[in-house]
């Protein structure tokens, strides 16, 4: 099990389920998969070679129509745990109160407000709030546009921002049938295990070439937006404080430093945010996903002084932003984040996690790299290690193999070689064993 293959290219998805494969679906799954396809229509994607289809979850387990039971190693939405009592709670005793936008007062929202920066550090004093972390990222670019007056957005080469117009643009992870902006450039990731010891200065080196670049056509620096775990790219964590390098180079330019965390935040990288690990703060931060334990709660908080400029020409609105039942759920996430002690736990199973993983590859050749940190964990599969050549074929079936075996999981990386491992924080170390063992078995063949 070790050859390669073309990366996807065009419309295609890592991992993505082929709609005219259908011959190895039960009779309920091909007329759901036509049903779907009926109704949703060409757009819409599922994940593995056999679709998966869940109607429950509990903890870091997720149930199928069967009833059987999959160990989920991906779904970063759900992170405090699938179906987690208290934010159901939540929710549904708001629920039943009032739900409005925030034209009107409401303790909640600002109660919310208030537990959430208390998370960063003091110089990010304001919260706003949107549904999505699409809408975030939008929403932070209008802000840095108005601050910066410039158009300028540096990412990496395979990021992922967000599904709007605006954030499509500079996703390139989303495939070359979704064109990058003329005010976008990329640069390479920071690829530590192909770039070696000198990749820090090289990452800062590119940000400030693709700011020239920039300038160069007539467009003016706003901002270096950056998934502070590079996910969607690889997966890319040390070493710790390279983020600093990255965002000086910026700020040289005259262009704001934007922290995704929709991804990496809230506890998933064994510190509440990404952007601690490397001693730096943002200007701006936004979030998403686990925001709300799957209940659509996103927002960005900010510099103060950043604001000024476009609170005073603009007045900002979501309807659904900040409402009192996603301020609810928002604040049961925090609290349940706090008493279970779940950054601790992404930090304990996590790095007991990448040790068996590492244990793995002392026996399995095309284990290239184990990289990451808390439960946020890249394993790259090569298929020679000299060369470091992606097994791309290989992370395919890997994959597959592993939903076979009730492990949920995908890949990620610009040859689809690398296992993005990212299960919910509750995540035990008996269950991390379970997935190790499971691969274990899928690369003995």
């Amino acid at each position: 099990m070790s050859d390669t293959a073309a990366p996807p290219k065009g419309m295609a998805m890592i991992n993505a389920f082929d709609p005219n494969a259908v011959s190895g679906l039960n009779e309920r799954e091909r007329e759901m998969v036509a049903r779907r396809r009926r109704l949703l229509g060409p757009a819409y994607r599922l994940f593995y070679e056999h679709p998966v289809h869940l109607v429950r979850g509990e903890g870091a387990w997720l149930f199928d129509a069967e009833g059987n039971r999959f160990l989920d190693c991906y779904n970063n939405v759900a992170s405090m745990g699938h179906a987690h009592p208290r934010v159901v709670e939540a929710i549904a005793k708001q629920s039943a109160r009032i739900n409005t936008h925030t034209r009107y007062l409401h303790d909640t929202v600002l109660d919310y407000a208030e537990a959430l920066l208390a998370t960063f550090p003091a110089s990010l004093g304001h919260a706003m709030f949107t549904c999505t972390g699409s809408e975030a990222n939008d929403l932070a670019l209008r802000i840095a546009r108005a601050h910066t007056g410039g158009e300028g957005i540096v990412v990496t080469s395979l990021s992922y921002h967000g599904v709007t117009s605006a954030l499509a643009e500079l996703s390139p992870s989303l495939g070359e049938g979704v064109p990058l902006g003329r005010h976008v450039e990329t640069v390479a990731p920071p690829d530590a295990y192909r770039g070696g010891a000198d990749m820090p200065a090289r990452f800062a080196a590119d940000i400030t070439a693709a700011f020239a670049r920039l300038r160069r056509h007539g467009i003016r620096p706003c901002a270096l937006l950056v998934d502070t775990m590079f996910t969607s790219d690889g997966v890319f964590a040390d070493p710790p404080g390279f983020l600093a390098q990255a965002a000086e180079a910026a700020r040289a330019a005259g262009a704001l430093f934007i922290a995704d965390e929709v991804q990496p935040g809230f506890g998933r990288t064994g510190a509440m945010w990404g952007f601690q690990r490397h001693g730096v703060e943002p200007d701006m931060v936004t979030m998403g996903k686990p925001m709300g334990n799957g209940h659509p709660v996103a927002g960005l908080v900010i510099k103060p002084e950043l604001l000024e400029r476009f609170g005073g020409q603009a007045r900002y609105f979501n309807t659904f932003g900040g409402n009192p039942v996603s301020a609810a759920a928002g604040l049961a996430v925090l609290q349940v984040l706090a008493e279970e002690g779940l950054a601790e736990n992404a930090a304990k199973v996590g790095a007991h996690l990448r040790a068996g993983l590492n244990t793995l590859a002392a026996r399995h050749e095309a284990i290239g790299d184990v990289r990451g940190a808390g439960l946020s964990v890249g394993l790259e599969l090569v298929t020679d290690r000299a060369t470091k050549e992606p097994a791309t074929a290989l992370t395919g079936r890997v994959v597959n193999a592993l939903r076979e075996k009730r492990v949920l999981i995908s890949a990620s990386g610009p040859a689809a070689n690398i296992l993005k491992i990212r299960p919910p924080l509750c995540l035990s170390a008996e269950q991390a064993d379970m997935f190790i063992e499971a691969l274990d078995q899928v690369l003995a063949g």
